[in-house]
Protein backbone atom coordinates (compact mmCIF):
# COMPACT_ATOMS: atom_id res chain seq x y z
CA UNK A 1 0.00 0.00 0.00
CA UNK A 2 1.20 3.67 -0.56
CA UNK A 3 0.97 6.69 2.20
CA UNK A 4 0.01 9.62 1.85
CA UNK A 5 2.35 12.47 3.28
CA UNK A 6 1.27 14.93 5.70
CA UNK A 7 3.65 17.50 4.28
CA UNK A 8 2.79 19.88 1.71
CA UNK A 9 5.48 20.78 -0.95
CA UNK A 10 4.12 24.27 -1.20
CA UNK A 11 5.35 27.63 0.34
CA UNK A 12 3.22 30.14 1.99
CA UNK A 13 4.52 32.96 3.12
CA UNK A 14 2.53 36.17 5.29
CA UNK A 15 2.77 39.64 4.47
CA UNK A 16 4.36 41.85 6.94
CA UNK A 17 4.87 45.94 7.72
CA UNK A 18 7.20 48.15 9.63
CA UNK A 19 5.37 50.27 11.91
CA UNK A 20 7.05 53.62 12.54
CA UNK A 21 9.88 54.83 10.75
CA UNK A 22 13.30 55.07 12.70
CA UNK A 23 14.38 58.15 13.80
CA UNK A 24 18.36 59.29 13.29
CA UNK A 25 19.42 58.95 17.29
CA UNK A 26 22.77 57.92 17.69
CA UNK A 27 23.80 54.73 19.36
CA UNK A 28 20.52 53.42 19.10
CA UNK A 29 20.11 53.67 15.61
CA UNK A 30 23.24 52.50 15.15
CA UNK A 31 22.45 48.76 17.09
CA UNK A 32 18.44 48.75 14.56
CA UNK A 33 20.99 48.43 11.92
CA UNK A 34 23.13 46.64 12.83
CA UNK A 35 20.16 44.28 14.31
CA UNK A 36 18.62 43.70 10.83
CA UNK A 37 21.51 43.53 8.84
CA UNK A 38 22.58 40.46 11.37
CA UNK A 39 18.70 39.21 10.76
CA UNK A 40 19.46 39.19 7.11
CA UNK A 41 22.59 37.31 7.81
CA UNK A 42 20.81 34.68 9.64
CA UNK A 43 22.87 35.62 12.61
CA UNK A 44 20.32 35.65 15.11
CA UNK A 45 22.65 34.85 18.12
CA UNK A 46 24.40 37.92 17.25
CA UNK A 47 20.82 39.55 17.05
CA UNK A 48 19.60 38.80 19.72
CA UNK A 49 22.20 40.60 22.27
CA UNK A 50 22.28 43.67 19.55
CA UNK A 51 18.73 43.99 19.79
CA UNK A 52 18.72 43.68 23.73
CA UNK A 53 20.75 46.37 23.78
CA UNK A 54 19.10 48.52 21.52
CA UNK A 55 15.87 47.82 23.61
CA UNK A 56 18.00 48.60 27.12
CA UNK A 57 19.09 52.01 25.72
CA UNK A 58 15.48 52.91 24.38
CA UNK A 59 14.26 52.50 27.94
CA UNK A 60 16.98 54.49 29.09
CA UNK A 61 17.06 57.21 26.96
CA UNK A 62 13.44 57.56 25.73
CA UNK A 63 11.45 55.41 28.32
CA UNK A 64 9.67 52.31 28.73
CA UNK A 65 6.45 53.41 27.13
CA UNK A 66 8.10 55.50 24.39
CA UNK A 67 6.90 54.53 20.72
CA UNK A 68 10.92 53.90 20.06
CA UNK A 69 10.85 51.04 22.66
CA UNK A 70 8.10 49.81 21.08
CA UNK A 71 10.18 49.32 18.11
CA UNK A 72 13.03 47.67 19.87
CA UNK A 73 10.30 45.09 21.38
CA UNK A 74 8.92 44.06 18.53
CA UNK A 75 12.05 43.82 16.55
CA UNK A 76 13.00 40.95 19.62
CA UNK A 77 9.05 39.47 19.44
CA UNK A 78 10.32 39.08 15.18
CA UNK A 79 13.67 37.37 16.53
CA UNK A 80 11.91 35.37 18.65
CA UNK A 81 9.59 34.18 16.28
CA UNK A 82 11.96 33.37 13.66
CA UNK A 83 13.39 31.46 17.08
CA UNK A 84 10.46 29.45 16.91
CA UNK A 85 10.18 31.03 20.58
CA UNK A 86 6.31 31.81 20.46
CA UNK A 87 5.22 32.19 24.14
CA UNK A 88 8.36 35.31 24.22
CA UNK A 89 7.03 36.86 21.01
CA UNK A 90 3.58 36.94 21.65
CA UNK A 91 4.51 38.53 25.09
CA UNK A 92 6.78 41.43 23.27
CA UNK A 93 4.42 41.88 20.82
CA UNK A 94 1.64 42.33 23.54
CA UNK A 95 3.94 44.98 25.45
CA UNK A 96 4.01 46.66 21.80
CA UNK A 97 0.53 47.03 21.11
CA UNK A 98 -0.06 48.73 25.12
CA UNK A 99 2.48 51.19 24.24
CA UNK A 100 0.76 52.13 20.63
CA UNK A 101 -2.76 51.87 22.07
CA UNK A 102 -2.24 54.43 24.60
CA UNK A 103 0.60 56.98 22.13
CA UNK A 104 -1.51 56.36 19.14
CA UNK A 105 -4.98 55.07 20.34
CA UNK A 106 -6.43 52.59 19.74
CA UNK A 107 -7.22 52.92 15.59
CA UNK A 108 -3.71 54.22 14.55
CA UNK A 109 -2.16 52.03 12.00
CA UNK A 110 0.79 50.60 14.58
CA UNK A 111 -2.35 49.33 16.28
CA UNK A 112 -3.73 47.54 13.11
CA UNK A 113 0.32 46.31 12.00
CA UNK A 114 0.70 44.71 15.99
CA UNK A 115 -2.58 42.62 15.83
CA UNK A 116 -1.64 41.33 12.30
CA UNK A 117 1.76 40.63 14.19
CA UNK A 118 -0.61 39.04 17.03
CA UNK A 119 -2.44 37.10 14.45
CA UNK A 120 0.56 35.49 12.60
CA UNK A 121 1.62 34.00 15.97
CA UNK A 122 -1.82 32.47 16.27
CA UNK A 123 -2.23 31.13 12.70
CA UNK A 124 1.41 29.93 13.33
CA UNK A 125 -0.15 27.97 16.28
CA UNK A 126 -3.67 26.59 14.74
CA UNK A 127 -5.55 29.29 16.90
CA UNK A 128 -7.54 30.14 13.80
CA UNK A 129 -10.33 31.70 15.24
CA UNK A 130 -8.32 34.17 17.29
CA UNK A 131 -5.96 34.86 14.61
CA UNK A 132 -8.83 35.99 12.00
CA UNK A 133 -10.75 37.83 14.46
CA UNK A 134 -7.41 40.12 14.58
CA UNK A 135 -6.35 40.22 11.18
CA UNK A 136 -10.19 41.62 10.85
CA UNK A 137 -9.64 43.95 13.46
CA UNK A 138 -6.61 45.21 11.20
CA UNK A 139 -8.07 45.15 8.38
CA UNK A 140 -11.26 47.23 9.50
CA UNK A 141 -8.75 50.32 11.44
CA UNK A 142 -6.76 51.02 8.02
CA UNK A 143 -9.50 50.81 5.77
CA UNK A 144 -10.71 53.82 7.85
CA UNK A 145 -7.72 55.42 7.56
CA UNK A 146 -6.50 54.30 4.32
CA UNK A 147 -9.75 53.29 2.46
CA UNK A 148 -10.10 49.53 0.75
CA UNK A 149 -7.48 50.10 -2.37
CA UNK A 150 -4.84 50.76 0.26
CA UNK A 151 -1.72 47.75 0.14
CA UNK A 152 -2.20 47.70 3.43
CA UNK A 153 -5.31 45.85 3.19
CA UNK A 154 -3.96 43.51 0.82
CA UNK A 155 -1.68 42.61 3.34
CA UNK A 156 -4.91 41.21 5.62
CA UNK A 157 -6.47 39.81 2.49
CA UNK A 158 -3.71 37.70 1.88
CA UNK A 159 -3.38 36.83 5.90
CA UNK A 160 -6.33 35.64 5.76
CA UNK A 161 -6.19 33.68 2.46
CA UNK A 162 -3.75 31.93 3.76
CA UNK A 163 -5.49 31.14 7.26
CA UNK A 164 -8.53 29.79 5.27
CA UNK A 165 -6.60 27.51 2.80
CA UNK A 166 -5.49 26.33 5.73
CA UNK A 167 -8.39 25.27 6.82
CA UNK A 168 -9.31 23.84 3.52
CA UNK A 169 -11.48 27.03 2.72
CA UNK A 170 -10.33 26.79 -0.93
CA UNK A 171 -13.24 29.28 -2.38
CA UNK A 172 -12.31 31.96 -0.01
CA UNK A 173 -9.00 31.63 -0.05
CA UNK A 174 -8.59 31.89 -3.54
CA UNK A 175 -10.69 34.49 -3.31
CA UNK A 176 -9.09 36.72 -0.86
CA UNK A 177 -6.30 36.18 -2.66
CA UNK A 178 -7.58 37.50 -6.08
CA UNK A 179 -8.90 40.47 -3.34
CA UNK A 180 -5.35 41.12 -2.38
CA UNK A 181 -3.38 41.01 -5.85
CA UNK A 182 -6.51 43.30 -7.68
CA UNK A 183 -5.33 45.90 -4.80
CA UNK A 184 -1.54 45.33 -5.02
CA UNK A 185 -1.75 45.27 -9.02
CA UNK A 186 -3.05 48.86 -8.79
CA UNK A 187 -0.88 50.36 -6.71
CA UNK A 188 2.23 48.17 -6.73
CA UNK A 189 5.10 47.90 -10.16
CA UNK A 190 4.18 43.83 -11.10
CA UNK A 191 7.75 43.04 -9.64
CA UNK A 192 7.09 44.23 -6.29
CA UNK A 193 7.40 41.58 -3.45
CA UNK A 194 4.08 41.85 -2.16
CA UNK A 195 2.63 41.19 -5.77
CA UNK A 196 5.29 38.16 -6.16
CA UNK A 197 4.39 36.90 -2.93
CA UNK A 198 0.37 36.87 -3.42
CA UNK A 199 0.83 35.50 -7.05
CA UNK A 200 2.81 32.45 -5.80
CA UNK A 201 0.62 32.16 -2.95
CA UNK A 202 -2.00 31.64 -5.42
CA UNK A 203 -0.53 29.45 -7.47
CA UNK A 204 0.53 27.30 -4.49
CA UNK A 205 -3.54 27.58 -3.64
CA UNK A 206 -4.07 26.22 -7.44
CA UNK A 207 -1.34 23.30 -6.85
CA UNK A 208 -2.90 22.26 -3.16
CA UNK A 209 -5.91 21.90 -5.36
CA UNK A 210 -4.63 19.79 -7.55
CA UNK A 211 -4.86 22.51 -10.18
CA UNK A 212 -1.22 21.43 -12.05
CA UNK A 213 -1.45 23.34 -15.44
CA UNK A 214 -3.04 26.78 -13.88
CA UNK A 215 -0.23 26.67 -11.00
CA UNK A 216 2.57 25.66 -13.61
CA UNK A 217 1.42 28.41 -15.86
CA UNK A 218 0.95 31.12 -12.78
CA UNK A 219 4.50 30.11 -11.44
CA UNK A 220 6.26 30.46 -14.84
CA UNK A 221 4.30 34.22 -16.23
CA UNK A 222 5.77 35.30 -12.31
CA UNK A 223 9.46 33.67 -13.43
CA UNK A 224 9.52 35.83 -16.83
CA UNK A 225 8.55 38.76 -14.32
CA UNK A 226 11.00 38.58 -11.76
CA UNK A 227 13.97 37.67 -14.67
CA UNK A 228 12.86 40.50 -16.74
CA UNK A 229 12.73 43.39 -13.69
CA UNK A 230 14.93 41.83 -11.29
CA UNK A 231 17.30 39.91 -13.48
CA UNK A 232 18.09 35.95 -13.46
CA UNK A 233 20.36 36.20 -9.98
CA UNK A 234 18.07 38.02 -7.85
CA UNK A 235 17.08 36.54 -4.61
CA UNK A 236 13.15 36.66 -4.68
CA UNK A 237 13.35 34.51 -7.68
CA UNK A 238 14.40 31.72 -5.34
CA UNK A 239 10.97 31.35 -3.82
CA UNK A 240 9.15 31.02 -7.12
CA UNK A 241 11.40 28.63 -8.54
CA UNK A 242 11.29 26.68 -5.23
CA UNK A 243 7.63 26.38 -5.51
CA UNK A 244 7.93 25.01 -9.69
CA UNK A 245 10.30 22.83 -8.29
CA UNK A 246 7.21 21.79 -5.97
CA UNK A 247 5.04 21.76 -8.33
CA UNK A 248 6.93 19.22 -10.71
CA UNK A 249 8.09 17.22 -7.66
CA UNK A 250 4.84 16.32 -6.71
CA UNK A 251 3.93 15.31 -10.70
CA UNK A 252 7.16 12.63 -10.33
CA UNK A 253 8.68 15.14 -13.03
CA UNK A 254 12.15 14.45 -11.35
CA UNK A 255 14.80 15.94 -13.03
CA UNK A 256 13.14 19.11 -13.85
CA UNK A 257 12.24 19.45 -10.19
CA UNK A 258 16.29 19.20 -9.47
CA UNK A 259 17.35 21.80 -11.89
CA UNK A 260 15.12 24.17 -10.10
CA UNK A 261 16.46 23.37 -6.61
CA UNK A 262 19.47 23.76 -7.37
CA UNK A 263 19.03 26.93 -9.30
CA UNK A 264 17.35 28.07 -5.97
CA UNK A 265 19.88 26.91 -4.19
CA UNK A 266 22.94 28.81 -5.93
CA UNK A 267 21.30 31.98 -5.77
CA UNK A 268 20.39 32.07 -2.09
CA UNK A 269 23.98 30.91 -1.65
CA UNK A 270 25.34 33.48 -3.67
CA UNK A 271 23.00 36.50 -1.63
CA UNK A 272 23.34 35.13 1.88
CA UNK A 273 26.57 32.80 2.11
CA UNK A 274 26.07 29.07 2.46
CA UNK A 275 25.21 28.98 6.13
CA UNK A 276 22.05 30.96 5.64
CA UNK A 277 18.84 29.59 6.71
CA UNK A 278 17.19 29.89 3.30
CA UNK A 279 19.73 28.15 1.61
CA UNK A 280 19.14 24.69 4.52
CA UNK A 281 15.73 25.52 3.18
CA UNK A 282 17.02 24.88 -0.37
CA UNK A 283 18.94 22.06 0.98
CA UNK A 284 16.12 20.20 2.61
CA UNK A 285 14.45 20.42 -0.69
CA UNK A 286 16.87 18.94 -2.48
CA UNK A 287 17.26 16.37 -0.26
CA UNK A 288 13.70 14.86 -0.07
CA UNK A 289 13.92 14.82 -3.92
CA UNK A 290 17.03 12.51 -4.00
CA UNK A 291 15.27 10.59 -1.21
CA UNK A 292 12.10 9.90 -3.52
CA UNK A 293 14.25 9.04 -6.39
CA UNK A 294 16.56 6.54 -3.45
CA UNK A 295 19.50 8.21 -3.72
CA UNK A 296 19.90 7.98 -0.03
CA UNK A 297 23.54 8.85 0.64
CA UNK A 298 23.34 12.40 -0.87
CA UNK A 299 20.14 12.99 0.97
CA UNK A 300 21.64 12.51 4.18
CA UNK A 301 24.93 14.56 3.55
CA UNK A 302 21.93 17.18 2.63
CA UNK A 303 19.75 16.98 5.36
CA UNK A 304 22.66 16.68 7.48
CA UNK A 305 24.29 19.88 6.15
CA UNK A 306 20.54 21.62 7.03
CA UNK A 307 20.30 20.42 10.15
CA UNK A 308 23.74 21.91 11.20
CA UNK A 309 22.72 25.24 9.69
CA UNK A 310 19.61 25.83 11.63
CA UNK A 311 21.21 24.73 14.76
CA UNK A 312 23.61 27.09 14.60
CA UNK A 313 21.67 30.01 13.27
CA UNK A 314 17.94 29.17 15.51
CA UNK A 315 19.44 27.47 18.64
CA UNK A 316 18.84 23.39 18.98
CA UNK A 317 14.74 23.71 19.70
CA UNK A 318 13.46 25.31 16.79
CA UNK A 319 10.73 24.17 14.17
CA UNK A 320 12.99 24.20 11.34
CA UNK A 321 15.40 21.68 13.34
CA UNK A 322 12.21 20.10 14.09
CA UNK A 323 11.66 19.74 10.43
CA UNK A 324 15.60 18.08 9.49
CA UNK A 325 15.12 15.94 12.13
CA UNK A 326 12.01 14.88 10.79
CA UNK A 327 13.19 14.52 7.48
CA UNK A 328 15.96 12.34 8.46
CA UNK A 329 14.40 10.19 10.51
CA UNK A 330 11.71 9.83 7.32
CA UNK A 331 15.12 8.87 5.65
CA UNK A 332 16.62 6.10 7.84
CA UNK A 333 12.73 4.68 7.49
CA UNK A 334 13.10 4.55 3.89
CA UNK A 335 15.87 2.47 4.25
CA UNK A 336 14.69 0.15 7.14
CA UNK A 337 16.94 1.46 9.78
CA UNK A 338 14.04 1.66 12.23
CA UNK A 339 15.84 2.23 15.09
CA UNK A 340 17.77 5.07 14.00
CA UNK A 341 14.54 6.73 12.52
CA UNK A 342 12.38 6.57 15.61
CA UNK A 343 14.90 8.45 18.11
CA UNK A 344 15.29 11.20 15.36
CA UNK A 345 11.47 11.42 15.17
CA UNK A 346 11.04 11.52 18.95
CA UNK A 347 13.39 14.07 19.13
CA UNK A 348 11.45 16.35 16.34
CA UNK A 349 8.04 15.56 18.24
CA UNK A 350 9.59 16.75 21.35
CA UNK A 351 10.69 20.01 19.99
CA UNK A 352 7.67 20.19 18.07
CA UNK A 353 5.52 19.54 21.31
CA UNK A 354 7.40 22.04 23.35
CA UNK A 355 7.87 24.75 21.05
CA UNK A 356 4.16 24.60 19.34
CA UNK A 357 1.93 23.10 22.24
CA UNK A 358 0.90 19.55 22.39
CA UNK A 359 -1.80 20.39 20.22
CA UNK A 360 -0.26 21.67 16.99
CA UNK A 361 -1.08 20.22 13.13
CA UNK A 362 2.87 19.41 12.90
CA UNK A 363 2.66 17.36 16.07
CA UNK A 364 0.43 15.51 14.62
CA UNK A 365 2.33 14.79 11.78
CA UNK A 366 4.93 13.92 14.15
CA UNK A 367 3.24 11.26 15.28
CA UNK A 368 2.33 9.89 12.02
CA UNK A 369 5.50 9.78 11.73
CA UNK A 370 5.80 8.05 14.75
CA UNK A 371 3.36 5.88 14.25
CA UNK A 372 4.64 4.52 10.63
CA UNK A 373 7.48 3.46 12.73
CA UNK A 374 6.08 1.51 15.04
CA UNK A 375 3.80 -0.38 12.99
CA UNK A 376 7.24 -1.04 10.95
CA UNK A 377 8.46 -2.25 14.25
CA UNK A 378 5.55 -4.95 14.92
CA UNK A 379 4.17 -2.61 17.61
CA UNK A 380 0.38 -2.36 16.11
CA UNK A 381 -0.64 -0.88 20.18
CA UNK A 382 1.41 1.72 20.09
CA UNK A 383 1.30 2.64 16.44
CA UNK A 384 -2.86 2.47 16.56
CA UNK A 385 -2.82 4.96 19.43
CA UNK A 386 -0.22 7.01 18.23
CA UNK A 387 -2.51 7.32 14.50
CA UNK A 388 -5.75 8.35 17.05
CA UNK A 389 -3.87 11.47 18.78
CA UNK A 390 -3.07 12.41 15.61
CA UNK A 391 -6.51 12.11 14.11
CA UNK A 392 -8.37 14.21 17.05
CA UNK A 393 -5.78 16.92 16.81
CA UNK A 394 -6.29 17.68 13.38
CA UNK A 395 -9.86 16.75 13.92
CA UNK A 396 -10.11 19.67 16.59
CA UNK A 397 -7.11 22.29 14.82
CA UNK A 398 -8.02 21.87 11.28
CA UNK A 399 -11.61 20.45 11.48
CA UNK A 400 -13.33 17.09 10.54
CA UNK A 401 -13.81 17.34 6.60
CA UNK A 402 -10.26 18.95 6.19
CA UNK A 403 -7.67 16.53 3.78
CA UNK A 404 -4.51 16.12 6.36
CA UNK A 405 -7.63 14.11 8.68
CA UNK A 406 -8.16 12.27 5.40
CA UNK A 407 -4.49 11.19 5.34
CA UNK A 408 -4.80 10.25 9.09
CA UNK A 409 -8.04 8.32 8.29
CA UNK A 410 -6.48 6.41 5.44
CA UNK A 411 -3.01 5.64 7.45
CA UNK A 412 -5.27 4.20 10.60
CA UNK A 413 -7.50 1.93 7.96
CA UNK A 414 -4.39 0.91 6.99
CA UNK A 415 -2.75 -0.55 10.00
CA UNK A 416 -6.18 -2.12 10.62
CA UNK A 417 -5.98 -3.45 6.95
CA UNK A 418 -2.68 -5.04 8.43
CA UNK A 419 -3.84 -6.56 11.39
CA UNK A 420 -7.23 -7.84 9.55
CA UNK A 421 -9.56 -6.08 10.69
CA UNK A 422 -10.94 -5.35 7.46
CA UNK A 423 -14.42 -3.46 8.24
CA UNK A 424 -12.80 -1.08 10.23
CA UNK A 425 -10.28 -0.30 7.66
CA UNK A 426 -13.09 -0.16 5.03
CA UNK A 427 -14.96 2.34 6.85
CA UNK A 428 -12.12 4.31 7.47
CA UNK A 429 -10.99 4.10 3.41
CA UNK A 430 -14.51 5.81 2.46
CA UNK A 431 -14.29 8.11 4.73
CA UNK A 432 -10.76 9.49 3.74
CA UNK A 433 -12.31 8.88 0.30
CA UNK A 434 -15.40 11.48 0.83
CA UNK A 435 -13.02 14.03 2.10
CA UNK A 436 -10.51 13.97 -0.63
CA UNK A 437 -13.52 13.90 -3.55
CA UNK A 438 -15.38 16.40 -1.60
CA UNK A 439 -11.98 18.80 -1.41
CA UNK A 440 -10.61 17.87 -4.71
CA UNK A 441 -12.71 16.68 -7.08
CA UNK A 442 -12.84 13.28 -8.38
CA UNK A 443 -9.04 13.02 -10.46
CA UNK A 444 -6.56 14.04 -7.76
CA UNK A 445 -3.61 12.01 -7.08
CA UNK A 446 -4.54 11.07 -3.14
CA UNK A 447 -7.88 10.22 -4.55
CA UNK A 448 -5.69 7.27 -6.54
CA UNK A 449 -3.80 6.28 -3.33
CA UNK A 450 -7.12 5.57 -1.17
CA UNK A 451 -8.45 3.66 -3.82
CA UNK A 452 -6.03 1.40 -4.59
CA UNK A 453 -5.32 0.81 -0.94
CA UNK A 454 -9.49 0.32 -1.20
CA UNK A 455 -8.72 -2.06 -3.89
CA UNK A 456 -6.37 -4.03 -1.87
CA UNK A 457 -9.00 -4.61 0.48
CA UNK A 458 -11.51 -6.06 -1.63
CA UNK A 459 -9.29 -8.55 -3.28
CA UNK A 460 -8.93 -9.81 0.02
CA UNK A 461 -12.14 -9.79 0.79
CA UNK A 462 -12.98 -11.63 -2.13
CA UNK A 463 -14.74 -8.29 -3.93
CA UNK A 464 -12.84 -8.85 -7.59
CA UNK A 465 -15.31 -6.47 -9.49
CA UNK A 466 -15.28 -3.87 -6.92
CA UNK A 467 -11.60 -4.30 -6.45
CA UNK A 468 -11.35 -4.15 -10.31
CA UNK A 469 -13.14 -1.17 -10.64
CA UNK A 470 -11.30 0.72 -7.92
CA UNK A 471 -8.16 -0.09 -9.70
CA UNK A 472 -8.83 1.08 -12.90
CA UNK A 473 -10.23 4.47 -11.84
CA UNK A 474 -7.21 4.67 -9.95
CA UNK A 475 -4.79 4.12 -12.79
CA UNK A 476 -6.87 6.50 -14.55
CA UNK A 477 -6.06 9.31 -12.24
CA UNK A 478 -2.36 8.22 -12.51
CA UNK A 479 -2.35 8.71 -15.77
CA UNK A 480 -3.88 11.76 -16.25
CA UNK A 481 -1.75 13.40 -13.56
CA UNK A 482 1.57 11.72 -14.66
CA UNK A 483 4.38 14.18 -16.07
CA UNK A 484 7.46 11.40 -17.68
CA UNK A 485 10.95 11.99 -15.69
CA UNK A 486 12.57 13.08 -18.25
Amino acid sequence: MHKISGILLHVLLILSFSTTALADQGLWNDLNARFYDLIAEGKYSEATKTGEEALKIAKDEFGANHPNAAISLKNLGDLYFSKGDYNRSESLYKRVLKIHKKAFGKNHSAVAADLNNLAFIYFSQGNYDEAETLYREAQAIDEKLYGKKHPNIAIYLNNLAGLFKDQNKYSEAEKYFKQALIIQQGALEPHHPDVILTLNNLAGLYQEEGGYDKAETLFKDLLKTQEKKLGSDHPDLALTLSNLADLYFIQENHIKAESLYKQALLINEKTYGKDHPNVAANLNDLAELFTARKKYAQAESLYTRALIIYENALGPNHPEVALSLNNLGDLYLFQGDYGRSESFCKRALAIDEDVLGKNHPDVAAQLGNLAEICRNLNRPAEAESLYKRALAIDEKTLGKDHPEVAADLNNLAELYFLQNKYPKAERLFKRALTIYENTFGPDHPDIAVVLENMAALYRKLGKKEAAEELRKRSEKIRLNTETSDT
